[in-house]
């Protein structure tokens, strides 16, 4: 896995995680509206990080999602999560 796809694979689960928090945080909050706007910014950055992913690295998921229609078996391909050294270069 070439350090580009690493390093976008990472910024993905970062927004995932953001995106997931700030929802269960607007469960309770609903009036909140600067973690609307922060939930708002980072789903969108998600969105484009995962296209970016797509378009450069193939699918992220295998069930219809992807920008690749017709391709979604490709993400086989690619190393599975425990396979992947994810310490940043040199630690």
């Amino acid at each position: 896995m070439d350090p580009r796809q690493k390093e976008l694979l990472m910024r993905i689960m970062e927004l995932e995680f953001a995106c997931i928090d700030l929802d269960l945080y607007l469960a309770t909050h609903p009036d909140d509206t600067r973690a609307l706007q922060d939930f708002k910014m980072r789903s969108q950055e998600l969105m484009n990080a995962k296209m970016e992913y797509e378009l450069a690295y193939g699918p992220l998921l295998n069930y219809g999602f992807g920008t690749n229609p017709g391709r979604t078996w490709q993400w086989i391909d690619e190393p599975w999560p425990w396979e992947i050294n994810w310490r940043r270069s040199g630690t």
